[in-house]
């Protein structure tokens, strides 16, 4: 009864500050990718706070293309030190293979909540304050143009109305749902 009573609070707190440092570090490879403004107030900040591990990865990992290995490998090696500590102190423990699908299924879950809510914050401040730009705007923007976008050629506007975010919500939504479930049988499978 003790220790559920402590190791609650503990994985809480444990879990918010790598779930908060994992997606300052995938938010920097996302915008890495897709060319995003790094003179952004918003950027420099997630520039700073990712820097020091990044800098020692890359003397070891090189890029290759346009992608940006060390970040995924810091990505994958912070998921499965948050989701070890969080099964340690919960009690389970899981083998190796496991906690690596775990881990990327985590970071793939992410990866398309970040989209998602990208673009719904990207349509509500349309809405909200349309034509207007400010550095939050910029960073969505740079987020979600390359899908929207790729949208919008295939789907032009109906009546002046853009069905682009709405498309592809429901396009990463069912992404999501074909994605997931195999993951997760697999975990369970392999562990």
């Amino acid at each position: 009864m003790e220790s559920s009573y402590f190791s609650d609070p503990i994985i809480f707190l444990l879990d918010t500050v790598f779930s908060f440092y994992i997606l300052a570090v995938l938010l920097r490879f996302i915008l890495q990718w897709v060319g995003g403004d790094f003179n952004n107030p918003i950027s420099q900040f997630l520039i700073k706070i990712t820097h020091p591990p990044l800098r020692l990865l890359r003397r070891y990992i090189p890029s290759i293309g346009k992608v940006d290995t060390s970040s995924l490998v810091l990505l994958v090696s912070l998921q499965m030190v948050s989701d070890l500590i969080v099964l340690s102190v919960k009690g389970m423990s899981f083998s190796i293979a496991a906690l690596i699908l775990l881990s990327l299924s985590q970071l793939i879950s992410l990866l398309f909540n970040v989209f998602v809510f990208a673009i719904f914050a990207r349509a509500i401040l349309s809405w909200i304050n349309p034509g207007t730009f400010n550095e939050a705007t910029k960073i969505l923007f740079n987020l979600t143009e390359p899908l929207l976008s790729a949208c919008r050629r295939i789907i032009p506007d109906i009546g002046g109305i853009d069905l682009a975010p709405l498309i592809v919500l429901l396009g990463l939504q069912l992404a999501k749902m074909l994605i997931m479930p195999p993951l997760q049988q697999l975990i369970t499978l392999v562990n």
